[in-house]
């Protein structure tokens, strides 16, 4: 029971984070309009974030370990509170990209350190039943978020998606006071700044090479010598884990084929996660002409699917296995990913309703199993650098789709930058459905007992 009570505390807590990120992909459009900016460009607004998070998070696991899981996330709350209030008071696209990153700062020890406390603080028999409670959020999030864009946008201004954060938040941290235990961690011994600077270069250049290719804002040559840059940190932090005891991104850790499969396969898959929240209310509200809250209602079919995916997603695990999971599961997203694209003004809403919520279950589903079986052969002595690193590779993953989804959105839209139509959405959909399918592979190579100790079905 206290394990439970501990997951709900701290799901309740990222609730802000997820609705706040919902809160702002449904408002992009009218936020273009506030900024007089290019929509495609808001992808910054989104970016800045994940890049934050990307950056701050493999120190996660060594500042957890070394003054408490509990204390940072508190202190990782304060931060995003902060942020986002600022946000609110933001004028200009810069200003707005700058705050979305001190926000990020917090979430960035918010998901690992949270992920770390459900995982330390629940049973091994239970864990899928813990980290389930704990992905609630980015259910109840987007389920949310969308409609209450929809009405803040309609009653108020654009600064209230961000205000409303502060409430929500304030109802998070007295949750995780009462009801989350003081964990103690083994000693992480000295903190590894040389690999640190080595990953935050790494993993900052990648981001920002793929944020600015083939949309004219960096001259060719210079995004060439900064892609070969990160290339080269990449290469030079490989080695550097080589010669310490305790780098700060454990790479031994892709040894584990579970853990290899969820990081790798469900990082692809999230690069069509992350597009789409981007795409669908720039399809909605400037492709198909619709209002923030009729997009904002219709949205919420996605989450609608996902929550209701959560009762019996144990059960199918269960009976299916993890590895039969996470293939059926692949290739349905995978195709339902692609369908937004034959939305079109004639579709009729109920079908694109329909259409998102099975979409949400079966993305729910995938992504019940992915984060379950990356910790089915983790020792508990390594459950923090697993959370880290688990953490770095999703939001590598989400900010690669965005700048995915927005670079095929670009090449669709073509020179003169043509109004975007319906039809210019067909291959942004079509381009990030093929790549989330290509952790298929990936999830095929995984034994039919992955996962057995956690819940899946033992090999016969």
């Amino acid at each position: 029971m206290g394990s439970r009570l501990a997951s709900i505390a701290v799901a309740s807590a990222l609730f802000m984070e997820f609705v706040d990120s919902t809160v702002l992909s449904t408002a992009l459009p009218t936020l273009s309009v506030a900024f007089g900016t290019d929509p495609i460009h808001l992808k910054l607004a989104l970016t800045s974030y994940i890049l934050a998070l990307a950056v701050l998070a493999p120190a996660s696991g060594w500042v957890a370990d070394r003054f408490g899981p509990k204390r940072v996330f508190m202190l990782a709350m304060v931060v995003f509170l902060a942020g986002s209030v600022l946000c609110g008071f933001s004028r200009t696209l810069p200003q707005l990209v700058m705050f979305r990153t001190l926000q990020g700062l917090g979430g960035a020890l918010m998901t690992p350190v949270g992920r770390l406390i459900v995982v330390s603080s629940a049973p091994r028999e239970r864990l899928v039943s813990a980290l389930s409670w704990f992905t609630m959020p980015a259910l109840l999030g987007p389920l949310l978020g969308p409609p209450l864009a929809g009405v803040i946008l309609g009653v108020a201004d654009w600064p209230w998606i961000f205000f409303i954060n502060v409430p929500v938040g304030l109802l998070g941290m007295a949750a995780v006071a009462r009801f989350v235990p003081l964990l103690r961690q083994p000693d992480p011994g000295p903190f590894d700044w040389r690999g640190f600077v080595l990953a935050v270069v790494s993993i900052t250049l990648l981001i920002g090479a793929a944020e600015t290719v083939g949309i004219g804002l960096v001259p060719p040559l210079l995004q060439l010598g900064v892609l070969l840059v990160a290339v080269v940190a990449t290469v030079l932090y490989v080695l550097h884990t080589r010669r310490v005891a305790r780098p700060v991104l454990d790479l031994g850790l892709f040894k584990v084929a579970t853990f290899r499969a969820s990081t790798v396969g469900g990082g692809l898959v999230r690069m069509g996660l992350g597009a789409t929240p981007f795409l669908l209310p720039l399809l909605f509200q400037v492709g198909l002409g619709w209002g923030p809250l009729e997009a904002g209602l219709v949205t919420i079919g996605t989450s609608l699917g996902a929550l209701s995916c959560k009762p019996v997603a144990p059960l199918i695990i269960r009976r299916a296995g993890f590895r039969s999971t996470l293939i059926g599961s692949n290739l349905a997203s995978a195709v339902l990913t692609a369908v937004p694209a034959l939305f079109r003004p004639s579709t009729p809403i109920p079908v694109i309703f329909v259409a998102l919520v099975i979409g949400g279950f079966m993305r729910s589903l995938q992504f019940t199993a992915t984060n379950a079986v990356a910790y089915a052969d983790i020792s508990s002595e390594r459950m923090s650098s697993a959370s880290t690193m688990a953490v770095v590779t999703q939001q590598l993953g989400l900010a690669m789709g965005i700048s995915f989804g927005a670079l095929m959105l670009h090449v669709a839209r073509g020179k003169g930058d043509l109004p975007l139509t319906p039809d210019r959405f067909v291959l942004p959909f079509v381009a990030i459905a093929v790549v989330s399918s290509l952790a298929g592979p990936l999830f095929r190579r995984l034994p039919a007992s992955a996962g057995s100790r956690i819940g899946g079905r033992a090999e016969a």
